[in-house]
């Protein structure tokens, strides 16, 4: 993948890469700060601006105007916040890529912030919150990361609480906005049918005026484990939901591409071993599957599913057997050469996109300070042995990292972690 990169004098990076074959330009602000960098008086501010410069800005005073002029030429706009990072992209035809630039310019330096729309967006943001609490699914994951991180901002809601989201006024969200939206904590990224020139151009152009300030950093992950934990919500559902959960690795961690591989063998996609155990043979649940996340310092591993009540015993008894056998066998190699297949395999398909190719530069830009090209992730998940995921399971599947978060409708909850006894 080719793409330049050059480091303007207020320490703001720009990332391009040509694609000339796309008839698109994908244009990706990432900004270097989401909730871990909140305190908890401030919780779900990174999302609450994330709402609020949609709102209107200088040039398009509301979020009609800016809707409406990039729909109006067929692109798309959106923004979305996490724990590390806040991104605001759009994607246009070429011969309107300009516009998506300086509308995303303009809300970056010049958003109205007006009372009424902060009022109007607390209230969805609290509907948003509402809905989220009334999706089992969804909710079970946040009861688990309050177990992975007690007491520490990734063990919070990004969307904030109640109580926090009532507490952010207007000046509260402009402070927030001015010590983290700097240039040296953001990246753009574009990519598509244009040169770096015509990028370089532009942030001339539009974001000019944007002054560099002093970097605030986040709070650091402990680096231990209370487990094993358990929550349990008791709700008339008609299936279980859970989440267990176990620390990973984080972002920049040499054995992270054994990790992928030892995820995309458990629970990623359907012929893994969870979803071919536990759904297509046992038919005990209709949704299984686990996921890995990456942080700067640290990161998390974990597994989702949907189970009836009657036979979640024995579905619990049928995950661990699978995580057992992680750690007491070796993968073999025809399974192992398939999990990187698969990975290899989904990678290249998602580069095809020109916004994931903005992202792929990006992230790795923010969160790094470097980029690996999709050759040099290809040869990290070829080197992968089977001891090393072996090793890696041995590691990381230990009762004491354990924890179980669960919404059903039991009428008491039971000891289920210690099923995990491993």
């Amino acid at each position: 993948m080719e793409y330049q990169k050059t480091v303007l004098p207020n320490n703001l990076r720009v990332l391009s890469s040509p694609m000339p074959h796309t008839r698109s330009v994908s244009i990706a602000f990432y900004m270097g700060v989401g909730s871990r960098y909140e305190a908890e008086s401030e919780g779900g501010a990174s999302h609450f601006i994330e709402h609020l410069l949609f709102k209107g800005t200088r040039k398009w005073p509301t979020a009609l105007h800016i809707a409406s002029a990039v729909e109006g030429v067929g692109g798309l706009i959106n923004g979305s916040t996490g724990q590390e990072v806040t991104v605001y992209w759009a994607k246009l035809a070429k011969p309107h890529w300009k516009l998506g630039f300086e509308i995303l310019s303009d809300m970056l330096l010049n958003p109205l912030f007006r009372e009424e729309d902060v009022e109007k967006e607390r209230h969805v943001i609290l509907e948003e919150m509402n809905m989220l609490m009334d999706s089992p699914e969804d909710w079970v994951y946040i009861m688990a990361i309050h177990l992975l991180w007690p007491g520490h901002p990734l063990g919070r809601e990004i969307i904030g609480t109640r109580e926090s989201l009532s507490n952010l006024t207007r000046q509260h969200l402009i402070n927030y906005m001015r010590r983290h939206y700097i240039p040296s904590q953001a990246v753009i990224s574009v990519a598509g049918d244009i040169s770096h020139q015509e990028v370089l151009d532009a942030v001339s152009e539009y974001l000019e005026e944007w002054v560099d300030g002093r970097a605030f950093s986040y709070l650091p992950a402990p680096n231990h484990s209370d487990g094993p934990s358990q929550d349990y919500q008791k709700r008339q559902t008609e299936q279980v939901h859970m989440v267990l959960n176990w620390r990973g690795l984080p972002l920049n961690h040499p054995d992270r591409f054994a990790l992928r591989v030892m995820n995309a063998i458990l629970g990623e996609g359907m012929s893994s071993r969870l979803f071919t155990e536990i759904r297509e043979k046992r038919g005990l649940a209709y949704r299984i599957h686990s996921y890995l996340e990456f942080f700067q310092d640290t990161g998390a591993m974990g597994i989702s599913a949907g189970i009836a009540p009657s036979r979640f015993d024995e579905a619990l008894c049928a995950i661990a057997e699978q995580l057992a056998r992680l750690k007491e066998q070796e993968v073999p190699e025809e399974e192992l050469r398939k999990a990187k297949e698969f990975i290899k395999g989904r990678l290249l398909l998602q580069l095809e996109d020109s916004f994931s190719v903005a992202a792929w530069l990006g992230r790795q830009e923010l969160l790094l300070g470097h980029i690996l090209s999709v050759d040099e992730v290809i040869e990290a998940i070829e080197a992968v042995t089977p001891q090393d995921v072996r090793r890696l399971a041995c590691e990381l599947l230990k009762p004491s990292n354990f924890n179980l978060a669960v919404i059903g409708p039991f009428g008491e909850e039971k000891d289920w972690v210690k099923v995990f006894n491993l």
